[in-house]
């Protein structure tokens, strides 16, 4: 049942970072480009959960999902700040 619900998650996050570039691409507004770069680091940081936690459970890749992560997040915060300014 955990396994469905993080493919859910996967899904979803590239389902929405597809919508943001997809937004981008028409409108070239550049908090779009940050949002579309954080939810695609989020999407490869729920692949790399399945694949940690379904695909080889012996491994731990919890550094990387979360350092992935982190820089998802960090996209998206400089994002924030550089269009505050």
């Amino acid at each position: 049942m955990a396994e469905a619900v993080y493919v859910m998650c996967g899904l979803t996050s590239l389902f929405c970072a597809g919508l943001l570039v997809r937004s981008f691409r028409a409108q070239r507004t550049r908090l779009l480009l940050w949002s579309s770069l954080c939810f695609v680091g989020l999407a490869i940081n729920n692949s790399l959960l399945v694949v940690d936690v379904v695909v080889v459970p012996d491994v731990d890749l919890s550094a990387v999902r979360v350092s992935v992560a982190v820089v998802a997040m960090l996209l998206l915060l400089v994002g924030l700040i550089w269009e505050s300014r």
